[in-house]
């Protein structure tokens, strides 16, 4: 993984460009005007990640191009703000101080949601097993700004962690986490757009494992979610049991966690 920045970085960019080529192992290049095509093929890599002053933008050249962005975690967030409900939420039965350990993070879109729900109290933990994407959402969660500061504090607040999420929950200890969130990609997706598909070509595919369910409700003090298609059979597969739905396409998966135990 490449990590540069923009033609005209500032000195500030270029010192984020280099901590975060050091913090993820991956080669900082110096941008000196060169094309990103050019840049990959020097350096035989095809993942280039291009650090903006209000975030990331993850490159592969002659491909596919994602930037870091809210999208509709920021909807909900807002929504969230004026004390509406959110269908995921309800379903992990989030309060205000829980702490949730979000196991497929993509771009953040959920774990932006939990943290607006937790609130300063709360730990709110993103693993992503896609290096890239996970230094993507490193340096968009810390640099990118909306228009809400409360959404901005809690994009600051949540914490990145590279790797894949079954050694994650292999190093917890039990009952040392309020939720764990699962939204993996979905085998068919649901829709083809623009937003959505390059991303899909970045992040891990993989089926969740049982094993990685049975580490989680380990983990877990509450409640283990999982969000996937109405009527999926990963829902019965993994042992969750699928709330109803009926007038949406997606649906939530729950095992409550008996705390007698």
């Amino acid at each position: 993984m490449i990590i540069t920045t923009g033609d005209k970085a500032g000195e500030a960019v270029i010192r984020r460009a280099a901590a975060l080529a050091s913090r993820t192992g991956g080669q900082y290049v110096p941008r000196r005007h060169t094309s990103l095509a050019k840049m990959s093929k020097l350096h035989g890599d095809e993942e280039i990640i291009v650090v903006l002053d209000g975030g990331a933008r993850l490159v592969r050249p002659g491909g596919d191009t994602v930037e870091f962005h809210p999208s509709m975690g920021f909807i909900r967030a807002k929504r969230i703000l004026k004390g509406e409900s959110d269908p995921m939420l309800d379903a992990a039965l989030m309060s205000p101080g829980d702490s949730v350990l979000d196991c497929t993070a993509g771009l953040g879109t959920d774990t932006l949601v939990f943290a607006v729900k937790g609130g300063r109290d709360s730990a709110i933990t993103a693993v992503e097993s896609s290096a890239s994407l996970s230094a993507l959402l490193s340096e968009g969660m810390a640099y990118y700004t909306s228009n809400v500061e409360e959404i901005n504090d809690a994009m600051r607040r949540i914490r990145i962690e590279s790797g894949h999420h079954l050694d994650v929950l292999r190093r917890m200890p039990d009952r040392s986490v309020d939720i764990v969130y699962f939204d993996p990609m979905f085998r068919e997706p649901l829709m083809d757009s623009s937003a959505i598909r390059p991303l899909r070509r970045f992040a891990n595919s993989d089926p969740l494992s049982p094993e990685s369910i049975k580490e989680a409700v380990r983990v877990a003090r509450k409640t283990v979610v999982l969000k996937e298609k109405r009527g999926s059979g990963e829902f019965a597969r993994l042992g969750f049991s699928e709330q109803e739905r009926s007038h949406s396409k997606i649906s939530y998966g729950v095992i409550t966690v008996d705390r007698e135990k």
